[in-house]
């Protein structure tokens, strides 16, 4: 039942993480291109917006791929230690698994607060595109929140010794 539940969860997330991250890259890709070939090719047409594009598709990627970094288990880690001392592999596994979610859970309070912040100033746009900047915050308690179950299940995959270590 709960192996059903959490393969559902993985599904889902791993939908969302990788259309969104192709849909996001392929715009910023096309917008960083256009402008460059706007800018080779003609003397006074330049999209004076795709700076901020890029800026933002990064941004979003870079959360997003925190994401897939915990489900394929590639965070960035100290693994000297368990190579030198195999019996130390499993305690510091827990460690760095209890170390992702407090940061997860820090990114879901304080990317909650910073995005209510933000959604209150009704001044806060983004310079170019006029979008509303509370909109990427959002992103941060999201991205907290997937992270948070993400790394749950990778927890209790390695418990049970089902996990890809």
């Amino acid at each position: 039942m709960v192996k059903k539940i959490f393969k559902t969860i993985d599904r889902t997330f791993l939908f969302a993480e990788e259309w969104s991250l192709f849909v996001t890259v392929c715009i910023a890709l096309s917008v960083a291109m256009a402008n460059v070939v706007l800018r080779k090719f003609t003397a006074d047409i330049n999209l004076y917006w795709s700076d901020e594009v890029v800026r933002k598709t990064i941004f979003f990627s870079t959360y997003i791929g925190c994401l897939t970094a915990v489900r394929s288990r590639t965070l960035i880690r100290i693994d000297a230690v368990p190579q030198l001392f195999p019996m130390l592999k499993k305690p510091l596994t827990l460690i760095s698994h209890l170390a992702v979610l407090v940061f997860s859970a820090t990114m879901v309070w304080l990317g909650w607060q910073m995005t209510a912040l933000v959604y209150q100033d009704e001044y806060a746009r983004t310079i170019s595109l006029q979008i509303p900047e509370w909109i990427f915050y959002a992103v941060l308690p999201v991205m907290g929140a997937m992270m948070f179950l993400r790394t749950l299940i990778v927890m209790v995959e390695d418990w049970r010794g089902e996990g890809g270590e």
